[in-house]
């Protein structure tokens, strides 16, 4: 059965949004810096506490029977193969005359084909003077097992020539002896058997001759060999500089750290699943973001500082106080993941509505953030929540709590009939959000908007739900009608403009 879409329908959710996902990372900078900063230290600590040991170099120009000029290297990597055998290294330290295991010498000197034909040895030890002897040993050794390989496969192929040039003598002898006993027969076919045993002694003639010549020559090239392989750059030891040998590795701890501190913010991001645009926040709890605002720092729990975190307050309370005016019931701020910022919200928003009458915020938040806290000349009347009932009707309700794991939702509803969200971005999970929008739909709460807290700077998403009703249909439920009462039909709002943080002190002006 095929699914059908019509031009109405949202556009499926990719499963890995690129935008999302930089976002998030850019949000945990704190984590990879730390993990850059870590590696880098680790590095220059590195270098410092475990200095490398005296290392000793030498450069050995190594001549091959196969040499070809456009080689792409093969031969001279066999010969850095056959530097790290136990024969060689063995050799070495009979030179050396130390008692030392083959297997465990080979792990103090490596080798590396600098161009096809020569060969760099590196070696370390417990000092520049043994470092250099044993470059020294091991060059000698390599040289001369080399120059044994090439004299033995040059003997090797002489040999095998001279053998075959031998054979071809004991056919010519056998043909001569034909000739001899052939000449001295008659018959129509006496004379055509010479002609064709003369043809064969003029072939094995030629042929022994090649051979022979062939049998010079490989012996010819072989000495060209053995003094093309010699030692071109005798045994010196390098000297290491502690403060490049740090750089070097801190440089080095830096990146490997800010590569992993990425990794884990970005698998973190993706398993974690916690939504920071504005659109994802608006969308998981089916309400429009109408105000966005940066957290309260913790040094400064009751006020912010600078012009543009007071010109971000002042926009702040006059859009909330214009959602709470247009609402004939009480209205209640609900943090997630940010108290502090709800808690001087409500105030500043509480000294708003003052003008219009009296105000009592009712505090719900968990801990001493606003009933415990010392009150200031001029500040709004804070209760707790078990004073409510003692509060005069005429009063204006401004009620604050925390919609955080663990709240007892029924309790929600003493704090305010409808609601505004205080979420802090990249805070809460997808599906806790969710949670959020399906309990306050459950208990009629109805959410006229979210203000978010500490926002990406970069974020140019889209926090208003145009089709909102239908994204968060039990999120914007009207309330049920009484028996024999008038059915009203429910007036939607106008979407607002979200009341952004200005980027630089121009724009706040």
């Amino acid at each position: 059965m095929s699914s059908t879409r019509t031009a109405s329908d949202p556009p499926p959710a990719p499963l890995l949004d690129l935008q999302t996902l930089v976002v998030a990372v850019r949000r945990r900078r704190r984590l990879w810096c730390a993990t850059a900063l870590v590696g880098l230290l680790l590095g220059a600590a590195v270098a410092v506490l475990r200095p490398p040991p005296p290392t000793a170099v030498a450069k050995v120009l190594v001549a091959h029977q196969a040499d070809q000029p456009n080689d792409p290297g093969t031969l001279i990597r066999t010969d850095v193969a056959l530097l790290q055998t136990t024969g060689i290294a063995d050799q070495a330290l009979k030179a050396l005359g130390s008692t030392e295991k083959p297997e465990d010498f080979m792990k103090e000197y490596t080798g590396a084909g600098l161009t096809n034909n020569l060969l760099q040895i590196t070696v370390t030890a417990p000092d520049d003077a043994q470092a250099q002897a044993r470059a020294k040993a091991l060059a000698d050794a390599f040289v001369a097992d080399h120059v044994k390989r090439i004299k033995e496969a040059a003997d090797a192929e002489a040999k095998a020539l001279l053998d075959q040039r031998d054979r071809m003598r004991d056919e010519l002898a056998q043909v001569n002896q034909a000739i001899g006993t052939g000449s001295k027969q008659t018959g129509p076919n006496a004379s055509a058997n010479l002609e064709s045993l003369y043809a064969s002694r003029a072939e094995l003639t030629s042929r022994i001759t090649d051979f022979g010549q062939r049998a010079a020559e490989a012996q010819v090239g072989t000495p060209r060999l053995v003094a093309g392989t010699q030692i071109v750059d005798a045994p010196r030891a390098v000297r290491l500089s502690l403060p490049v040998t740090a750089a070097t590795d801190a440089g080095v701890g830096l990146v490997l750290g800010l590569v992993l501190g990425l990794a884990v913010a970005a698998v973190g991001a993706v398993v974690a699943d916690r939504p920071v645009l504005r659109r994802e926040i608006a969308a998981h709890l089916g309400a429009s973001v109408i105000a966005e605002l940066r957290g309260v720092p913790r040094r400064t729990a009751g006020r912010w500082q600078g012009r543009r975190g007071r010109a971000a307050r002042t926009r702040l309370t006059t859009t909330l106080a214009r959602t709470v005016r247009g609402s004939a019931e009480g209205v209640s701020l609900l943090e997630r993941g940010c108290a502090r910022s709800a808690a001087v919200i409500a105030l500043d928003l509480a000294g708003e509505l003052a003008a219009e009458g009296p105000v009592v915020v009712v505090d719900g938040l968990p801990g001493p953030q606003l009933a415990k806290r010392r009150a200031q000349p001029g500040d709004p009347t804070v209760v707790g929540g078990d004073r409510v009932a003692d509060l005069p009707r005429q009063d204006r309700r401004l009620g604050v709590g925390s919609v955080s794991p663990g709240t007892a939702w029924t309790d929600l509803q003493y704090l305010g009939p409808r609601t505004v969200l205080v979420v802090r971005a990249g805070h809460g999970s997808a599906a806790w959000l969710h949670t959020v929008a399906r309990q306050l739909a459950d208990q009629r709460i109805p959410v006229l908007g979210v203000v978010l807290i500490d926002p990406d700077p970069r974020d140019r998403t889209d926090g208003t739900l145009w089709d909102g009703p239908r994204s968060a249909p039990r999120a914007r439920t009207d309330r049920p009608v009484r028996p024999g009462g008038p059915v009203r039909r429910r007036t939607e709002r106008l979407p607002m403009w979200t009341a952004r943080v200005p980027d630089s002190d121009q724009e706040a002006r």
